[in-house]
Order: C-alpha cells, then sequence, then structure tokens
C-alpha cells in the first residue's frame, strides 16, 4: 500500500472533510507528534470502528516543549508514518507546517486550569497551554465527530476532556488503552532514546507501579505504598522519579495517606538517563 500523501493547508483539510461530511459519513480525528509506533496505531483502529474516515494529524507542536526539553531532536520520519497509517486504514494524513498552526501574530492561549497545576504540570510548566491551544486548533480545523486519545498521558486525556467540554466542542473523546510490549513497557516515542540496558531496566516501571496498585487497592496505606514503589524503581535502576502518586481518576486531586477509599489512578513518570518515562494504571478501591 503506497504512503498516504499529507495534506498541508486548512484549507485542503476542510475541503476533504467537509465533503464527507455532507455525504453523511461520520469522522474521526487522532492526533500525533509522528514517531508512529503500533500505540498510535491502536488509536487508528479504534478510530475506524467509531468513524467511517479517520485523519491522523502529525505535528511536533513547539509550544508544548520546554527550551531544555528536545523539540530538535524530538524523532521525525514522515515518510515512515504514512506508510504505516496507509496500512493501518488511516484516510487522510494532515500533517501541516508550524506556520500553518501558528501564524504571524497568533496570540491566543487555552489554559486549563486545575487539572494542569500539579504532575505533568509541575515538571513541564506551560506544557499544558501547548498541548491545549494545539489540540483545540486540530479539533476545530478537522471537525471529527470523534477523537482518540491514549490513556498512557493520562493527565493530558482530562485535560482535553475537560477542554471540549468547558468549550462546547461537540466531539466525544474516546480513552484508547495503554498499548504495551511483551514485557509491560508502555509503548513511547521517546523509548527510541533508550540504550540496550536501559532498555533491560525499563519494563520495571509498569512492574512495580503494578505491585504499589496492588497493595493500595488490598488496603496498605497510600503514603507508605508510594514511598516503597519510588524506593522500588531507585533500587531498579531509575536515575529519578519526578512523582508517583494516587490521584482521582477524574480532577486528579491527591488522594491519601491513608487507606484507599474510592477508585483512583496511580501515575508516574521516571527518568532512566536522559530518558523520561510515563505511565500509569487504575487502582480499584480498597475492601
Amino acid at each position: 500500500m503506497s504512503p498516504l500523501d499529507p495534506t498541508r493547508t486548512l484549507a485542503d483539510l476542510r475541503r476533504i472533510t467537509a465533503a464527507w461530511s455532507l455525504d453523511g459519513q461520520r469522522i474521526g480525528l487522532v492526533p500525533t507528534m509522528g514517531a508512529l509506533h503500533e500505540g498510535h496505531l491502536s488509536l487508528i483502529r479504534l478510530a475506524k470502528t467509531r468513524a467511517d474516515r479517520v485523519v491522523a494529524s502529525l505535528f511536533v507542536n513547539p509550544t508544548q516543549f520546554a527550551p531544555h526539553e528536545d523539540f530538535a531532536a524530538y524523532p521525525r520520519d514522515e515518510k515512515r508514518d504514512a506508510a504505516l497509517l496507509a496500512e493501518a486504514g488511516c484516510d487522510l494524513l494532515y500533517a501541516p507546517t508550524v506556520d500553518a498552526i501558528y501564524p504571524s501574530g497568533f496570540a491566543t492561549t487555552v489554559s486549563v486550569a486545575g487539572l494542569t497545576d500539579c504532575l505533568e504540570g509541575e515538571f513541564r510548566p506551560g506544557h499544558f497551554a501547548g498541548v491545549a491551544t494545539v489540540v483545540a486548533k486540530l479539533l476545530i480545523q478537522a471537525a471529527p465527530n470523534v477523537a482518540v486519545f491514549g490513556e498512557k498521558d493520562f493527565q493530558q486525556l482530562q485535560v482535553i476532556r475537560r477542554l471540549t467540554h468547558d468549550l462546547d466542542l461537540p466531539v466525544e473523546i474516546i480513552a484508547a488503552p495503554i498499548a504495551r510490549d511483551a514485557d509491560g513497557l508502555a509503548l513511547s516515542s521517546r523509548n527510541a532514546y533508550l540504550s540496550a540496558e536501559q532498555r533491560k531496566i525499563a519494563p520495571a516501571l509498569c512492574r512495580i507501579l503494578a505491585e504499589t496498585a496492588r497493595v493500595i487497592a488490598g488496603g496498605e496505606t497510600i503514603a507508605a505504598s508510594e514511598e516503597a514503589g519510588r524506593a522500588a524503581l531507585l533500587s531498579a535502576g531509575f536515575s529519578d522519579v519526578d512523582y508517583l502518586e494516587t490521584r482521582d481518576p477524574n480532577t486528579l486531586d491527591r488522594l491519601g495517606p491513608g487507606r484507599l477509599d474510592r477508585s483512583a489512578r496511580l501515575l508516574c513518570a521516571a527518568h532512566l538517563g536522559r530518558t523520561r518515562l510515563l505511565d500509569n494504571l487504575a487502582v480499584a478501591r480498597a475492601l
């Protein structure tokens, strides 16, 4: 199958999607930053079960990277991505330029209060303003009926749900389960940064999160369980743990320090050398 021929302009995107809508076809959108892997392709396949036509966007968004982060080094291979999307059954690849998304004089930022003040928002100031702004633009531009986002970036998913609700955007946000390698490591474009030795260590993140979730669900106190989880990650070879915290899955409010009294989400960001890995798991309410 030939790679998809990228659509670059908003005018072309709207011309194509408007024709689909007039024909009564439902449209699905899967926003990506490229460097596609099986996790992204699973989002495309899920979107195809909920829509007649699927649009994937490919845009490495500069406004969600801090100055010290890896925007310039972020992996890019549009031709490979276009071929993978075609194989997955995607109907349209929207790959705008930076100037097309942020033209001269662009002066608007979408900010979601509360949900963005913790976790990634604490360690990556300004990140979610960049995410929320570009996602809002993509949803307005493509005008999909549904849009699919992965649960691996769980905080991002909740931010997007909130902004679409608050701005009355007529789109259903669908959450896709985390795609993992056979050893449990959550799929991520940044996994390519791991050395061979680091790749052997990386699956410990999922295992330790699963054990932490198990003991919390079993009635151990949240504070002690989180502390043990962080210590276990460092013992496994992770160089630093930004956070390992139990949060309300809807509000992202901090839970603890006692026993769990509701369903929750356990979220973690940990470093292996220069690579920062994210993962999260649902935690059942303790009986």
